[in-house]
Protein backbone atom coordinates (compact mmCIF):
# COMPACT_ATOMS: atom_id res chain seq x y z
CA UNK A 1 0.00 0.00 0.00
CA UNK A 2 3.06 2.35 0.63
CA UNK A 3 4.35 1.60 -2.88
CA UNK A 4 1.16 2.56 -4.60
CA UNK A 5 1.15 5.89 -2.32
CA UNK A 6 4.46 6.81 -3.25
CA UNK A 7 4.05 6.18 -7.15
CA UNK A 8 0.68 8.06 -6.79
CA UNK A 9 2.85 11.00 -4.91
CA UNK A 10 4.85 11.04 -7.50
CA UNK A 11 2.52 11.22 -10.52
CA UNK A 12 0.82 13.89 -9.14
CA UNK A 13 4.14 15.66 -8.39
CA UNK A 14 5.27 14.97 -11.90
CA UNK A 15 2.08 16.54 -13.21
CA UNK A 16 1.89 19.47 -10.35
CA UNK A 17 5.72 20.05 -12.23
CA UNK A 18 4.89 19.40 -15.57
CA UNK A 19 1.64 22.18 -15.61
CA UNK A 20 3.77 24.74 -14.00
CA UNK A 21 6.43 24.33 -16.83
CA UNK A 22 3.83 24.79 -19.53
CA UNK A 23 2.09 27.44 -17.70
CA UNK A 24 5.58 29.33 -16.86
CA UNK A 25 6.46 29.28 -20.58
CA UNK A 26 2.88 30.09 -21.57
CA UNK A 27 3.16 33.14 -19.16
CA UNK A 28 6.80 34.29 -20.68
CA UNK A 29 5.11 33.69 -24.46
CA UNK A 30 2.42 36.24 -23.25
CA UNK A 31 4.49 38.38 -21.46
CA UNK A 32 6.90 38.99 -24.52
CA UNK A 33 3.92 39.46 -26.69
CA UNK A 34 2.56 42.39 -24.72
CA UNK A 35 5.83 44.18 -24.93
CA UNK A 36 6.17 43.55 -28.56
CA UNK A 37 2.14 44.89 -28.27
CA UNK A 38 3.20 48.09 -26.38
CA UNK A 39 6.64 48.82 -28.69
CA UNK A 40 4.35 48.43 -31.72
CA UNK A 41 1.41 50.83 -30.22
CA UNK A 42 4.12 53.30 -29.13
CA UNK A 43 5.56 53.37 -32.77
CA UNK A 44 2.32 53.68 -34.88
CA UNK A 45 0.65 55.61 -32.16
CA UNK A 46 3.38 58.83 -32.40
CA UNK A 47 4.40 58.72 -28.87
CA UNK A 48 8.27 58.57 -30.08
CA UNK A 49 7.60 61.65 -32.58
CA UNK A 50 7.53 64.16 -29.48
CA UNK A 51 8.58 62.00 -26.74
CA UNK A 52 11.80 60.80 -28.02
CA UNK A 53 14.75 63.38 -28.52
CA UNK A 54 15.34 63.74 -32.77
CA UNK A 55 13.16 60.81 -33.73
CA UNK A 56 10.97 63.60 -36.06
CA UNK A 57 14.01 64.92 -37.18
CA UNK A 58 15.92 61.62 -38.25
CA UNK A 59 12.64 60.48 -39.30
CA UNK A 60 12.86 57.72 -36.62
CA UNK A 61 16.12 56.77 -36.48
CA UNK A 62 16.88 56.69 -33.27
CA UNK A 63 18.14 54.12 -31.22
CA UNK A 64 15.91 52.38 -28.96
CA UNK A 65 17.23 53.10 -26.05
CA UNK A 66 16.64 56.70 -25.98
CA UNK A 67 12.73 56.40 -26.62
CA UNK A 68 10.12 58.21 -24.61
CA UNK A 69 13.25 60.04 -22.68
CA UNK A 70 11.44 63.56 -22.80
CA UNK A 71 12.72 66.26 -25.18
CA UNK A 72 14.01 70.30 -24.67
CA UNK A 73 12.05 70.91 -28.23
CA UNK A 74 9.17 73.31 -26.88
CA UNK A 75 5.88 73.75 -28.07
CA UNK A 76 4.99 77.11 -28.27
CA UNK A 77 1.16 78.65 -28.31
CA UNK A 78 -1.54 80.37 -26.51
CA UNK A 79 -1.14 77.62 -23.48
CA UNK A 80 2.63 79.02 -23.19
CA UNK A 81 5.14 76.33 -24.11
CA UNK A 82 5.46 72.60 -23.13
CA UNK A 83 7.77 70.34 -23.73
CA UNK A 84 6.95 66.27 -24.16
CA UNK A 85 8.01 64.55 -20.76
CA UNK A 86 10.19 62.02 -19.82
CA UNK A 87 7.55 59.12 -19.86
CA UNK A 88 10.15 56.19 -18.81
CA UNK A 89 10.45 58.49 -15.53
CA UNK A 90 6.97 58.55 -14.99
CA UNK A 91 5.97 55.81 -15.53
CA UNK A 92 8.70 54.35 -12.79
CA UNK A 93 7.27 56.67 -10.66
CA UNK A 94 3.50 55.65 -11.04
CA UNK A 95 1.09 52.20 -11.09
CA UNK A 96 -0.11 50.62 -13.83
CA UNK A 97 -3.76 51.73 -12.50
CA UNK A 98 -2.86 54.97 -12.84
CA UNK A 99 -1.26 54.59 -15.99
CA UNK A 100 -4.65 53.74 -17.35
CA UNK A 101 -6.94 55.73 -15.28
CA UNK A 102 -4.58 59.04 -16.38
CA UNK A 103 -4.25 57.57 -19.92
CA UNK A 104 -8.65 57.33 -20.25
CA UNK A 105 -9.47 60.52 -18.56
CA UNK A 106 -6.78 62.73 -18.46
CA UNK A 107 -5.88 66.07 -20.44
CA UNK A 108 -2.62 68.22 -21.06
CA UNK A 109 -1.89 71.37 -22.80
CA UNK A 110 -1.05 70.79 -26.99
CA UNK A 111 0.32 69.49 -28.92
CA UNK A 112 -0.33 66.53 -26.81
CA UNK A 113 -3.53 64.57 -28.47
CA UNK A 114 -4.81 63.71 -25.11
CA UNK A 115 -8.24 62.58 -26.88
CA UNK A 116 -7.29 59.79 -28.97
CA UNK A 117 -5.46 57.71 -25.85
CA UNK A 118 -9.28 58.00 -25.06
CA UNK A 119 -10.14 55.88 -28.18
CA UNK A 120 -7.42 53.06 -26.63
CA UNK A 121 -8.33 50.19 -25.20
CA UNK A 122 -7.73 49.47 -21.82
CA UNK A 123 -5.42 46.26 -23.22
CA UNK A 124 -3.70 48.69 -25.59
CA UNK A 125 -3.06 51.11 -22.57
CA UNK A 126 -1.57 48.16 -20.44
CA UNK A 127 0.64 47.23 -23.18
CA UNK A 128 1.86 50.93 -23.27
CA UNK A 129 2.50 51.05 -20.02
CA UNK A 130 4.49 47.55 -19.49
CA UNK A 131 6.83 48.36 -22.59
CA UNK A 132 7.72 52.23 -21.40
CA UNK A 133 8.17 50.80 -17.88
CA UNK A 134 10.15 47.46 -19.22
CA UNK A 135 12.83 50.17 -21.09
CA UNK A 136 13.71 51.13 -17.50
CA UNK A 137 14.31 54.77 -16.57
CA UNK A 138 16.38 56.54 -18.54
CA UNK A 139 17.68 60.64 -19.32
CA UNK A 140 16.34 63.42 -17.12
CA UNK A 141 13.27 65.36 -16.97
CA UNK A 142 12.03 67.96 -19.70
CA UNK A 143 11.85 71.68 -19.06
CA UNK A 144 8.77 72.59 -17.11
CA UNK A 145 6.10 74.40 -18.83
CA UNK A 146 6.41 78.30 -19.47
CA UNK A 147 3.40 80.07 -19.10
CA UNK A 148 2.34 81.94 -21.63
CA UNK A 149 4.44 85.24 -22.26
CA UNK A 150 7.64 83.94 -21.49
CA UNK A 151 10.23 83.46 -23.85
CA UNK A 152 11.43 80.09 -23.80
CA UNK A 153 15.17 79.21 -24.72
CA UNK A 154 15.92 77.74 -28.07
CA UNK A 155 14.93 75.17 -29.34
CA UNK A 156 11.02 76.04 -29.72
CA UNK A 157 7.90 75.67 -32.48
CA UNK A 158 5.38 78.55 -32.40
CA UNK A 159 2.10 77.49 -33.30
CA UNK A 160 -0.06 80.02 -34.58
CA UNK A 161 -3.65 79.41 -35.00
CA UNK A 162 -4.52 81.02 -38.60
CA UNK A 163 -7.85 82.80 -38.57
CA UNK A 164 -10.73 80.23 -40.30
CA UNK A 165 -11.64 80.82 -44.34
CA UNK A 166 -13.64 83.47 -45.06
CA UNK A 167 -17.21 83.01 -46.52
CA UNK A 168 -17.13 83.35 -49.88
CA UNK A 169 -20.32 85.74 -50.99
CA UNK A 170 -22.81 84.00 -53.20
CA UNK A 171 -25.05 85.97 -55.05
CA UNK A 172 -28.05 84.35 -56.48
CA UNK A 173 -28.91 85.91 -59.75
CA UNK A 174 -32.88 85.84 -60.36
Amino acid sequence: MRMETAAAAAVVAAVTAFTAAVYAGETERMKRADLERGRYLVRIAGCNDCHTPGYMATGGKVDEKLWLTGDTLGWRGPWGTTYAPNLRRYVASIGEEAWVERTLKGQARPPMPWFNLHAMTEDDIRATYRYTRALGPAGGPAPAHLPPGQEPPQPYFTLVASPPPRAEKVSVER
